[in-house]
């Protein structure tokens, strides 16, 4: 390994981007020089990375579980000890670096609050830095491990309830001027441009598609577009929480933080649909009320964020196509089956959200 670092190029944290730097959207479909590295980000170069903000690695570097970012376990040397960190390098072309400077913002809010989420380190007063070339940009967090919880008691749903209102609740107090808007428009309308554009959908069925969005986009306008609207998790479904015996409950990946309604971190950790989701999902809104004030009438909303979701993610593989490993993932996508399922599913959405109404607890 050491052999092989010597031959490229290092660098070192002054020559580390930390300032308000802000990378354009790729000009062509994932085939420009940043996303082509970013596929096949090399060990000397994640290693030189965490070295740079002052770190001594062992030369130990393992890939972790993720889609839509690079994220590496990266063992260093403190003393005679030694111990992980985790290097997380972003997508380029997603979130520009205001973006992803108001997500570790959320997560520094809610350390302060106590709230248990992982917040990236700082160095030199930093969280954010950007690799001198090409350009993406990455951050270091402590390794933290948990388990995936289990099914959830009565207890424990109460305990989530309070513990996803403090988050809103430090949430609401600030501003995030350039983070998405959980919209029709931004998760629907626009989705649905950038799946005929990209000619995702097979040509017989695109014009059934487009018809069934517009007008789940429509009836979406309506519910969910005048909800009150403040920083949430914006993906807090049971995949980015950890359970630890010795601390309990704590949120894991803020990538897609956005703002939206509290609902939509509510329904995603249960999203059920039959009469024990929605016992669950009563008792946790009742223990959610005891730390913040809910609008029951955002219930409403569920079927409509849950469509506005289907589409949001056919349009999410869609413009990662040309990552392999979108292709392995997802092998269906560019089958007929896959799409005409999505026409029905948004279909029964549709039928869903013209028969919402507020649930009584």
């Amino acid at each position: 390994m050491e052999e092989i670092r010597e031959s490229i190029p290092r660098f070192s944290l002054h020559q580390i981007s930390g300032t308000d730097r802000s990378l354009p959207m790729s000009q062509s479909l994932w085939g420009d020089q940043e996303t082509q590295f970013f596929f096949s980000l090399r060990p000397e170069t994640i290693l030189d990375a965490v070295e740079s903000l002052g770190f001594q690695t062992t030369g130990r570097c393992m890939a972790l579980n993720s889609m839509e970012n690079r994220v590496f376990e990266v063992e260093i040397e403190e003393g005679d000890v030694c111990s992980f960190l985790v290097a997380k390098f972003y997508r380029p072309g997603r979130w520009s670096f205001q973006q992803i400077t108001e997500e570790h913002e959320f997560l520094f809010d809610l350390e302060e609050g106590d709230i248990p989420a992982i917040a990236p380190l700082k160095i030199e007063g930093k969280s954010l830095f950007t690799l001198p070339e090409p350009s993406i940009h990455f951050c270091v967090f402590p390794r933290k491990g948990g388990r995936s919880p289990q099914d959830m008691g009565i207890e424990e749903l109460q305990i989530l309830g309070r513990l996803i209102a403090r988050m809103h609740n430090i949430g609401a107090s600030k501003k995030t001027p350039h983070r998405l808007q959980l919209t029709s428009q931004s998760f629907g309308m626009s989705n649905l441009q950038t799946l005929l554009s990209q000619k995702s959908i097979p040509a017989h069925l695109e014009s059934p598609y487009q018809r069934v969005v517009e007008s789940v986009c429509k009836v979406a306008a309506q519910q969910v577009d005048n909800l009150h609207m403040y920083r949430i998790h914006g993906d807090c479904h049971w995949g980015n929480l950890l359970y630890r015996e010795s601390e309990g409950y704590f949120f894991i990946d803020f990538d897609d933080m956005i703002t939206g309604p509290s609902v939509q971190d509510l329904w995603l950790i249960i999203p059920g649909q039959d009469e024990q989701a929605l016992s669950d999902r009563a008792i946790m809104i009742e223990s959610y009320q005891s730390m913040r004030d809910f609008d029951y009438k955002e219930l409403q909303a569920i079927e409509a964020l849950r469509a506005l979701r289907y589409i949001h993610f056919s349009a999410w593989i869609s413009k990662r196509w040309e990552d392999p490993s979108f292709q392995r993932a997802f092998p269906h996508f560019s089958e007929p089956n896959y799409w005409q399922q999505q026409v029905y599913d948004l279909e029964h959405q549709l039928r869903l959200m013209e028969q919402a109404k507020t649930p009584t607890y």
